[in-house]
C-alpha cells in the first residue's frame, strides 16, 4: 500500500523529537552569575572551605540562591550580577591565596536534565560577554633565554673536557668565551663544535684576548621563536582552566602574537593574574658541607643558598643547579609504590639526562633537594587604584639521598597529595612560559552588550521563521503546515545538536542558523512542486505523493551535498567566526534532511497515507 511506514520509523521518529527536545530544553533556563572556588596546591575544597564561605556571606549580609561542591570546585549562585560583585572581593580574602575564587556564569539547567547529562550549549565572546586579550611574545626575550641555556651548557661541556677559559658570558646575541692563550681556544672551538652543531663558531682576538663566539644559527632562531609562541600556548591553556572557563579561545595569531578569549569571565583584573602564574622546578644538591647554623646567623657560603621545606625547616642548598623545569619534556602523575604517598614521574631531555646521570654518578649517597617555584601576579587596590605585585614562592618540596645512579626517568616525592601531584604534572608537561608575553589589546565584552548580541540574533531567527512560515501556508496550506512543523523541529534539533556537543554559539553562528531556517524549506518545495506536477498529469493524489518524495529525493540529496561539502571547506580552511558559522550551517543541512523528508513524509503517511482522496491540500 502507498505511503505508509512501517511502525518502527514512526517510533524511531518520535525517539529522535523526544530527544532532541530534552538536549534543547537547557538553553531556555539561561545563567546564574555565579562564585566559582578551586583549590590550589596544599588546599582542598570540603565541608569546612563551605562553610568558611556560608559565614562570609552571612557576615555581609549577602544573599545566594544555591551553594554546591562539584567534583571540581565550590560554586555559589547569585541571584543578580550586583550580588555577585559584592561577594567577590570578601571571599577571595577570606579563602586565600590556598584558593582561586572566578567570576562567571553557571548554566541554571534543572538537576532533572543534568541526569541525562543535558547542559547549555557554550555561548562565544559576542554573545556571553567576556574578555579578550592580544598577547604578543617578547621573541627578544626568547633568544636572549635560548642563549643563557647554550652558556650554561657550553660552561659545562668545557669543564667536563677540562678546558680553561677567563669568563663565558651572552652578550651581543650570543654567547662569548674569553680565554688566556690560542691553545684553549682551539680545543674549545672543537669541543663546541662538536657537540653542538647547530650553532656558527667562529674565532677572534680582542684586546689581546682570543675568543670563540658562537651565535644560534638563523634556521634555529626560528624553530625558536616558533617554539616560544606554542609553548606559551600551551601554557595559557592550562592557566585558564584555574578560571573555570567553558570553550576559551586560545590561538596564534600572526607569527608572535596569541588571541585569548575568554566567554563569561568578568574579572579582567584576576584574568591577567591567572594567565601571568607559571611554576616549574629545581634540581639542587643538598650543601652538606657547611654549616647551617652559620647561614642562618647569615653567613651564608659563596655558591649555596638558604631555603626553607615546607614544614619551615631551614636548609642550605648549592647554587649549581642540576636539572631545571624546561629540561623537563613529560610528566606523569601517580603513588610511589614504597610509601604509598603522591609522586610525579618526570622524563629529562637528551641535556639533563646527561646532567642528571653525571650528577648521580658523582654524589651517590649524597642528598639531592627538589625546589618548587611558583610565580603569580596579582592585582590590588593600593589607594583605591589596581597595582600589580609579583609574588615569587620557592620551598623544597622533597629531599631525598641519591640511592643509585639514574638519568632520564626518575620520580619524585614530598607533594602534599595526589591533587598536587596531578596539578604539579600538568604545570610541568606545559611548562613555564617559553618567553615574557606583553598584553597590546585588552576588551572586555559586558553580559549586558552580549545580552544585546542575544536579543539581536533572536529577533533575526523569528522574523526569518515567521516569514518562511507564513510564506509555506499561503502557498501549500495544508502540506505548507507540514512543512512548518518541520521547520521548527528542525531549529530544535540543530539546538540540540550544538549542546549535546557542547560547542560555542557565535554571531556568526546565528547566521548559519538563519541561512538554515530560509534553506530547510528548500527540500519541502521540490517535493511540493512535484507533487503539484503529478496531479497536474493525472496522477492520483497517493500515486502523486509517492512520486513527489521519490522523485525529488536525487535533487534534494544533490543541492545539499554541494553544500555541506562548502561548510566543510569553510570549517577546515577558516578561523574563529568563520568556522562558527560553518559548524551551524552544517548542522543545519544535516538535521534538515532529516526533517524535510523523513519526518514530513512521516506525517503525511500518518494522516492521509491510504486513505482514498480525491484532491489534496496543496
Amino acid at each position: 500500500m502507498l505511503n505508509r511506514y512501517p511502525l518502527w520509523k514512526y517510533l524511531l521518529i518520535a525517539f529522535l523529537i523526544l530527544v532532541g527536545v530534552i538536549y534543547a530544553l537547557p538553553n531556555l533556563y539561561g545563567d546564574d552569575p555565579a562564585l566559582q572556588i578551586s583549590a590550589n596546591r596544599m588546599a582542598e575544597i570540603n565541608n569546612e572551605t563551605r562553610d568558611r564561605v556560608i559565614q562570609v556571606l552571612e557576615d555581609e549580609q549577602l544573599s545566594y540562591k544555591t551553594l554546591e561542591i562539584t567534583p571540581d570546585a565550590l560554586l555559589v549562585r547569585f541571584a543578580d550580577t550586583g550580588t555577585q560583585l559584592k561577594a567577590y572581593q570578601p571571599v577571595r580574602e577570606a579563602l586565600g591565596s590556598n584558593y582561586t575564587t572566578a567570576m562567571n556564569l553557571a548554566p541554571a539547567t534543572p538537576d532533572w536534565l543534568r541526569q541525562f547529562n543535558a547542559l547549555p550549549m557554550y555561548l562565544g565572546l559576542d554573545l556571553r560577554g567576556g574578555v579578550h586579550f592580544l598577547m604578543e611574545v617578547d621573541m627578544d626575550a626568547a633568544i636572549s633565554q635560548a642563549n643563557e641555556r647554550y652558556v650554561s651548557d657550553i660552561r659545562a661541556l668545557l669543564r667536563e673536557d677540562k678546558v680553561r677559559y677567563l669568563t663565558i658570558s651572552a652578550e651581543n646575541n650570543r654567547v662569548e668565551v674569553r680565554f688566556r692563550d690560542a691553545a684553549e681556544q682551539e680545543k674549545a672551538y672543537a669541543a663546541i663544535r662538536k657537540e653542538y652543531r647547530d650553532l656558527v663558531v667562529e674565532e677572534a682576538v680582542r684586546d689581546g684576548n682570543p675568543y670563540l663566539y658562537a651565535s644560534i644559527s638563523e634556521k634555529e632562531q626560528l624553530e625558536t621563536k616558533k617554539f616560544a609562541v606554542k609553548q606559551n600556548i600551551t601554557t595559557l591553556r592550562k592557566r585558564v582552566n584555574e578560571l573555570g572557563v567553558a570553550e576559551p579561545v586560545i590561538q596564534q595569531q600572526g607569527d608572535e602574537r596569541i588571541v585569548v578569549q575568554l566567554p563569561g569571565v568578568q574579572d579582567t583584573a584576576r584574568a591577567k593574574d591567572v594567565l601571568g602564574a607559571t611554576a616549574t622546578l629545581e634540581y639542587r644538591m643538598v650543601d652538606e658541607e657547611n654549616d647551617l647554623q652559620d647561614a642562618l646567623a647569615g653567613r651564608v657560603p659563596f655558591g649555596s643558598r638558604l631555603y626553607r621545606e615546607r614544614n619551615g625547616q631551614p636548609i642550605l642548598l648549592q647554587k649549581r643547579v642540576i636539572v631545571t623545569g624546561d629540561q623537563i619534556i613529560d610528566a606523569a602523575s601517580g603513588i610511589d609504590q614504597q610509601s604509598g604517598s603522591p609522586q610525579v614521574s618526570v622524563t629529562l631531555d637528551a641535556k639533563g639526562a646527561r646532567q642528571m646521570l653525571d650528577n648521580t654518578r658523582e654524589n651517590v649517597g649524597k642528598r639531592m633537594a627538589v625546589v618548587f617555584i611558583e610565580t603569580k601576579t596579582e592585582t590590588k587596590m593600593v589607594d583605591g587604584e589596581p597595582k600589580r605585585e609579583t609574588t615569587r614562592t620557592e620551598e623544597v618540596i622533597s629531599v631525598a639521598v641519591i640511592r643509585g645512579v639514574f638519568s632520564k626517568r626518575f620520580q619524585t616525592t614530598g607533594l602534599d597529595s595526589m591533587e598536587e601531584a596531578h596539578n604539579l604534572a600538568l604545570l610541568l608537561r606545559a611548562g613555564a612560559l617559553a618567553a615574557p608575553m606583553e598584553i597590546v589589546e585588552e576588551r572586555t565584552i559586558g553580559p549586558s552588550m552580549g545580552k544585546e548580541n542575544i536579543d539581536k540574533g533572536t529577533t533575526s531567527v523569528v522574523l526569518g521563521f515567521v516569514f518562511v512560515l507564513a510564506f509555506m501556508a499561503l502557498w501549500y496550506k495544508g502540506f505548507g503546515l507540514v512543512a512548518n512543523m518541520a521547520l521548527a523541529l528542525n531549529l530544535v534539533f540543530i539546538v540540540a545538536v550544538l549542546s549535546l556537543l557542547q560547542a560555542t554559539l557565535t554571531l556568526p553562528g546565528i547566521a548559519g542558523i538563519v541561512l538554515t531556517v530560509g534553506m530547510a524549506v528548500d527540500a519541502n518545495v521540490l517535493i511540493f512542486e512535484r507533487i503539484r506536477e503529478e496531479l497536474y498529469y493525472g496522477n492520483t493524489p497517493q500515486a502523486a505523493i509517492h512520486a513527489g518524495y521519490e522523485k525529488a529525493f536525487s535533487t534534494i540529496a544533490d543541492a545539499n551535498i554541494t553544500t555541506l561539502i562548502a561548510a566543510v571547506v569553510l570549517f577546515g580552511f577558516g578561523t574563529g567566526p568563520i568556522k562558527g558559522f560553518a559548524i551551524t550551517l552544517s548542522i543545519g543541512i544535516i538535521t534538515s534532511m532529516f526533517t524535510a523528508i523523513m519526518v514530513t513524509r512521516g506525517v503525511v503517511n500518518l494522516t492521509v497515507g491510504g486513505k482514498r482522496l480525491s484532491k489534496l491540500s496543496i
